[in-house]
């Protein structure tokens, strides 16, 4: 294993020991075997690529003595600065945790100091050998030929010869331009520095975390989490290639469409993330669209260090169908950037994908025999052996860029680090409740007056409030409706949402409405339809993807944990990613096609921070609630999950067959403003007296806990029935009153009795000082069992008016 200690004395011996070019070129000219790089721009290479080394360094030195906290190295993969300068500083970029001679080197170009070309420098008339000549000219003094006989000789190329006035000539080799105290590597190096010891002044997270991040470097901050942020790369590509092609973003605060036109997403991993499923997930959904027609410009940077089999990065790489393969030696910048300025300007031309396979290495966490092939080492070579520097004089400007680093380390140390849980969590989720109820009161105006005649066009002449009483799923496809043409960036996809309408037949119709290019089918992959709404929402578009089972979302939790609910987090509100997911879940009574569709698992998504979690049971509550959050995405940037009762989707009937006390008549717009839902408001019902008995529940448990309330009210107690609705954030407010009217709680909590929502509701009620008795009754802790079997573990109505019997007994 090789030490920081070892590679920093490896590196200045090795570099030392390079000696002074036979023949020094000017910096402006191209490499001499015909290269495509000039020796500006190899130097600025090597400059992004030490300033990456000495971050690492520096990230061991800080943890050294405990004020660092980020030692993940770059060592041995700086080549990808090379493909970074092949690139534009406006195509995003995701990327992996060891990018960082990648994000010098944006920082660089963004700054205009990646050069095109660079002039060589003119001699000062009149300077002599001995009292002006830079340090490395070569003097002649005895020469006695004339100027114009030294300069008919072997002269190095872009040197210039000074005569003084006793008519000696000296030959002067113009010096390395040194680095600026705070050039753009300097100011990309203190970015890091702020990240690696937390301070609150960090441009993209501000000391919450160490990433790649700043907005106007379009560089988009990560998790690094195996290759999960493959997904929302090739998401943002579709996006944007769907918004060239006439998609219209949402008119937000944000910048709606902050890329170029022509801009080509970038996303960085290693090789260990190729074998992740998260990341064979993204290339194969981006085959499968290439192979589809629908075109994604996104170029895959694997930075493969040879940690896996011998070949089978490469193997799995080149047989991605739709993915055209490059590859490249990462150690060797010249061959990389050659190979990187071809894989982007056919990507960008072509519109489609492509991979980019670099063979690196990891210095600090392999063994010695890789040190042979360091990318840094490589470039001074090319360096020395080109003309352009001596060994000496890269050793002294490696030695320079450390110096700077110091200080630069030593000044961040002094920063102000977060103090407070207010600082933290501010840019986490925050709530606007008052912008988002005046959104849902302007598209009400809007659909009520200038938008009357699109809305009734889309609906046939017959608006949703015209056709009677709706049911769940009929009230959710109107207010879906109803927000695409309040939003024209709204877009609605998932697997068979467009051909069948989902799996449940929620979205039928809405394609026939609102066109392929805004309602369409996706592969059956619930990590890449999270991934497509991340890009989408990150585009800004507003996109509802649906989830075809609660159980299928699982698999794909961390695409909403590390990706969506961190978005905000790392990036102080730079970058969101607006979003609602829709997902049909918890349990049919009769365990309708298994555990795999009946699912009541929803601890998962509660406990992730920011995350809001919508619950509607009934048809009157499903619409406002869905306008509510799509009106927080778009004003809040939120990112919302809709869960959908399966059981109530066609469900009529409340107490008796035919009673019809289950539909409602949907709202017209002219009173949606009036029945707005806000994010984190509860609904109750009083049955009888409402003075005995508080039920608290969410869901199917609504409709259950009726008609126990009925079957009480028979027996002279008097409920109220509580519907949460929302589960994250809880109604913690209307839950301690409603609660305190009466003394007692029933808590109906149909997911599992351990990890349940009952245990937050009774969590509140503690915290906040409730002294009156309470109960709970849950799910058992068990998957759901198909057919009659199901009853015995999940909620029922009878269990439920039990319950109350027990706790009225006390």
């Amino acid at each position: 294993m090789t030490t920081p200690h070892d590679l920093d004395d490896r590196l200045r011996a090795e570099l030392a020991a390079l000696g002074a070019p036979d023949q020094r070129r000017d910096l402006g000219e191209p490499l001499p075997d015909g290269g495509p790089l000039t020796g500006a721009q190899a130097l600025a290479l090597f400059d992004a690529q030490v300033t990456s080394r000495l971050l690492d360094l520096a990230g061991r030195w800080l943890s050294g003595f405990g004020e660092g906290y980020f030692t993940v190295e770059s060592a041995g993969h700086e080549g990808d600065a090379a493909v970074a300068a092949a690139l534009r500083p406006t195509d995003p970029a995701l990327l992996h945790a060891r990018s960082g001679a990648f994000y010098c080197l944006r920082a660089a170009q963004a700054a205009g100091a990646f050069p095109a070309t660079s002039p060589q420098p003119e001699p000062e008339p009149g300077r002599s050998s001995s009292e002006s000549a830079p340090p490395g000219a070569v003097s002649h003094q005895d020469l006695d030929a004339d100027p114009g006989e030294t300069e008919a000789a072997s002269l190095p190329v872009g040197a210039g010869i000074v005569v003084d006035a006793d008519g000696d000539a000296t030959v002067v080799v113009p010096d390395l331009p040194q680095p600026a105290p705070d050039d753009a590597y300097a100011a990309a190096a203190r970015d890091v520095l702020r990240g690696i010891v937390a301070s609150a002044e960090e441009p993209a997270a501000g000391g919450r975390a160490k990433v790649f991040g700043r907005a106007d470097l379009a560089v988009v901050p990560t998790t690094s989490t195996a290759g999960s942020h493959l997904p929302r790369a090739v998401g943002l590509g579709l996006a944007l290639e769907r918004l060239r092609r006439g998609a219209r973003p949402t008119d937000g605060e944000a910048d709606a469409t902050p890329w170029p036109a022509d801009a080509v997403v970038v996303c960085s991993f290693d090789d260990a993330a190729a074998d992740h499923a998260t990341a064979t997930a993204a290339l194969n959904t981006t085959g499968w669209y290439d192979h589809t027609g629908l075109r994604i410009p996104v170029l895959f940077l694997c930075a493969d260090s040879g940690a896996s089999a011998e070949g089978w990065v490469a193997a799995t790489l080149r047989s991605r169908p739709g993915i055209r393969y490059f590859a490249a030696d990462g150690t060797d910048v010249a061959a990389t950037y050659r190979v990187a300025a071809e894989a982007a300007d056919w990507v960008r031309r072509q519109r489609r994908p492509a991979v980019l396979h670099l063979s690196t290495v990891r210095l600090m966490e392999q063994g010695d025999d890789d040190a042979a092939r360091d990318p840094l080492l490589a470039t001074a070579r090319l360096l020395v052996t080109s003309g352009y520097a001596g060994g000496e004089e890269l050793l002294a400007r490696y030695d320079e860029r450390g110096w700077q680093l110091r200080r630069v380390a030593e000044e961040v140390l002094d920063e102000p680090k977060l103090a407070s849980p207010v600082e933290i969590v501010r840019e986490l989720a925050p709530r606007r409740p008052v912008r988002v109820s005046r959104a849902v009161a302007e598209a009400a105006a809007h659909a009520a007056g200038p938008g009357a005649g699109a809305r009734a066009e889309a609906f046939g002449g017959k608006p949703p409030e015209l056709t009677g009483p709706l049911t769940l799923a009929q009230s959710i496809n109107a207010a879906l409706a109803d927000g695409m043409l309040d939003h024209p960036g709204t877009a609605v996809f998932g697997h068979e949402v467009a051909a069948r309408g989902g799996v449940h037949g929620v979205t039928e119709g809405l394609r026939d409405r609102f066109g392929a290019a805004r309602v369409f089918d996706t592969l059956p992959d619930e990590t890449s339809i999270l991934g497509l709404g991340l890009g989408a929402g990150l585009a800004g578009l507003l996109p509802v993807p649906e989830i075809r089972h609660l159980t299928l979302l699982h698999g794909a939790e961390d695409q909403l944990r590390g990706e969506a609910a961190t978005m905000r987090f790392l990036s102080r509100g730079a970058f969101r990613n607006p979003m609602v997911v829709r997902v049909p879940g918890l349990a049919s009574p009769d365990g309708l096609g298994g555990h795999d569709r009946n699912d009541d698992s929803l601890g998962a998504l509660r406990d992730v921070p920011g995350l809001v979690v919508a619950v509607p049971a009934r048809p009157d509550d499903a619409a406002p609630m869905l306008r509510t959050c799509l009106a927080a995405a778009r004003v809040d940037g939120s990112v919302c999950v809709f869960v959908e009762p399966i059981a109530l989707y066609h469900v009529r009937d409340l107490y008796t067959d035919g009673d019809d006390e289950w539909t409602a008549e949907y709202a017209e717009p002219g009173t949606w403003a009036d029945r707005h839902v806000p994010i984190g408001r509860a609904r109750v019902y009083g049955i009888g007296s409402a003075e005995d008995l508080t039920i608290i529940t969410f869901g199917n448990g609504v409709r259950m806990s009726l008609r126990a309330a009925a079957t009480l009210a028979r027996e002279g107690v008097g409920s109220r029935v509580v519907d949460l609705r929302w589960l994250a954030p809880l109604p913690v407010a209307d839950i301690i009153r409603e609660a305190s009217a009466t003394g007692r709680v029933l808590v109906v909590d149909e997911t599992r009795r351990t990890g349940g929502v009952g245990e937050g509701v009774l969590s509140a009620l503690v915290d906040t000082g409730y002294v009156g008795a309470a109960r709970r009754v849950a799910a058992l802790d068990s998957f759901v069992p198909l057919g009659p079997a199901a009853r015995q573990v999940l909620v029922s109505a009878e269990a439920i008016t039990q319950g109350a019997r027990t706790l009225l007994a006390r």
